[in-house]
């Protein structure tokens, strides 16, 4: 019994975003590592450089997100991703090997480039693969499986920094390269997956894309009305945005609707690294110790924030399209502001040396586990989301890149001074945090239009006429309806069956 098309999209979907889970597993084990009394003892590494030893990493996430802009367009979805899983291996063999730090640093820029090649394309390849009722659910992926990669991370940094001595290199170093197991089978297997049909027909191939969309969504018929429609739709859109849109990434910055665009994504990727999550996972052990959490404990605690974590990401799998995309991410923020707030009080009031509390620890690990299920419901996977749907199809893959480029760029910026911060004024760095997060929610109400449910050729329409200023709007009335004509018109010359009709709803 063949698969239902949309169970189809999904676990085509589930393959390729385990680039995503390298990405969360990588961000979650470097905690342990440089934690280690043996990775300690080998490097004798300064504060400066265990805040290089995390930040590489994201250094060289930047560049791989810049190179996989024009990868993409160029090559293709698929051999990008094949691309960005190779490097990884590469680096991910560095670190696991390294006998100085210059091997690590080499390692961990390498892995950083292959993660920068995956996290920036996979979202693209998901959203341009699946139907737009899913299309949410499809590109949560994206975080859900970085959840899973940081859930393994943290278990097996924890395991192995308590079940080897503290002398045995293998305490760091096994955890470390598990994470190229995964990147094995990205790199192995996703040339037998379908390629991106809005790139074949971008690239002179309508014939391999129409063959794919019936793929997709109709059990290869390629008489499908809903084939027929979105083939439509698609070359029309790729027509006119050759006429009138991204031929280089300059038009990104001067076509108005582009860059309001661009705009709204760089926004959301800055945004996230603000709230202040990559602080806590790279920093858990540091942060914790700030109450009087000692490191073993502090990285249990850690591994079931993973947990939590899945579960919170899970939950927007289900719901983002029920729901939509603003008010989740909104108030998502605010939820994140309030952990900070009551977290930074109890840092502030409770010093282990002075004044230790064990309800006050056990208070700050709980806002720390609320925090990450408020972000991991809506912030995380939403930032993936958004920038993945809202792009034309000739600059999508160009905005995706700058969006993802400026996540790297704010997330190396928090990797390289909260070790600092931390050492110099302690909690106070959580005022930061606080902050931002309630400003992201002020901006994106302000400004974010809602993009649920809308085919991805129709978020021109949408862009070009909301106000910019989104309150007291109603963004219903800028739907365009194109994709739902082509079907009406199809179906005026191909009737449609009652299970065919039951599909496209």
């Amino acid at each position: 019994m063949a698969l239902p098309p949309k169970w189809y999209q999904f676990l085509v979907a589930v393959f390729a975003s385990l680039g995503s889970l390298l990405y969360g597993y990588d961000l979650g084990v470097i905690a342990e590592a440089i934690a280690s009394d043996n990775f300690t003892a080998l490097f004798h590494p300064t504060d400066a450089q265990t805040g290089a030893v995390v930040s590489v990493f994201t250094g060289g996430g930047f560049i791989g997100a810049f190179l996989a802009g024009p990868s993409g367009d160029r090559f293709g979805r698929k051999i990008t991703i094949m691309t960005g899983a190779l490097i990884f291996c590469l680096g991910g063999a560095l670190q696991t090997g390294a006998r100085s730090l210059s091997y690590l640093y080499a390692g961990r820029s390498l892995a950083g480039i292959g993660v920068g090649f995956l996290v920036m394309i996979v979202p693209i390849y998901q959203a341009e693969l699946c139907h737009p009722s899913i299309r949410g659910r499809v590109t949560t992926l994206q975080q859900f499986m970085l959840g899973i990669g940081a859930l393994i991370a943290s278990w097996a940094s924890w395991g192995t920094f308590v079940g080897f001595p503290a002398t045995d290199s293998k305490q760091w170093r096994i955890s470390l390269g598990i994470q190229i197991i995964p990147a094995g089978v990205l790199a192995l297997l996703i040339l037998l997956f379908p390629e991106s049909p809005r790139w074949l027909i971008d690239h002179g191939k309508p014939e391999k894309a129409r063959a794919v969309l019936a793929q997709l969504h109709a059990h290869g018929n390629e008489e499908d009305l809903w084939v027929i429609a979105e083939f439509s739709q698609i070359q029309d859109e790729i027509t006119y945005t050759r006429e009138h849109e991204a031929k280089s990434y300059k038009e990104l910055f001067t076509h108005k609707s582009s860059f309001r665009r661009l705009f709204l994504a760089v926004a959301l990727q800055a945004s996230v690294q603000m709230t202040g999550v990559s602080a806590i996972q790279y920093y858990s052990v540091t942060i914790f110790k700030l109450i009087g959490i000692d490191s073993a404990n502090a990285l249990k605690y850690q591994a079931y924030n993973s947990i939590i974590a899945l579960f919170a990401q899970f939950l927007c799998m289900m719901f983002i399209d029920r729901f939509g995309r603003r008010w989740p991410l909104i108030i998502g923020n605010l939820g994140n502001s309030i952990t900070f707030i009551i977290a930074t009080v109890l840092l502030a009031h409770y010093n282990p040396q002075t004044n230790y509390n064990r309800g006050a620890s056990w208070g700050f690990i709980a806002m720390t586990w609320l925090f990450n299920f408020s972000f991991s419901a809506t912030c995380g996977p939403l930032s993936w989301i958004i920038p993945a749907e809202i792009f034309d199809t000739r600059t999508r893959s160009k905005g995706v890149s700058i969006a993802t480029m400026v996540s790297f760029a704010f997330n190396t910026m928090i990797g390289q001074t909260t070790s600092t911060a931390m050492k110099t004024i302690g909690f106070k760095w959580y005022y930061l945090f606080c902050v931002c997060n309630f400003t992201n929610a002020l901006f994106f109400w302000a400004f974010l239009p809602e993009t649920a449910k809308r085919p991805l050729e129709e978020m021109n329409y949408l862009f070009t006429n909301a106000p910019l200023f989104v309150p007291g709007s109603n963004t219903a009335e800028y739907e365009s309806q194109d994709l739902q004509r082509r079907i009406e018109q199809a179906e005026r010359k191909q009737p449609m069956t009652d299970s065919r009709r039951e599909t496209l709803s």
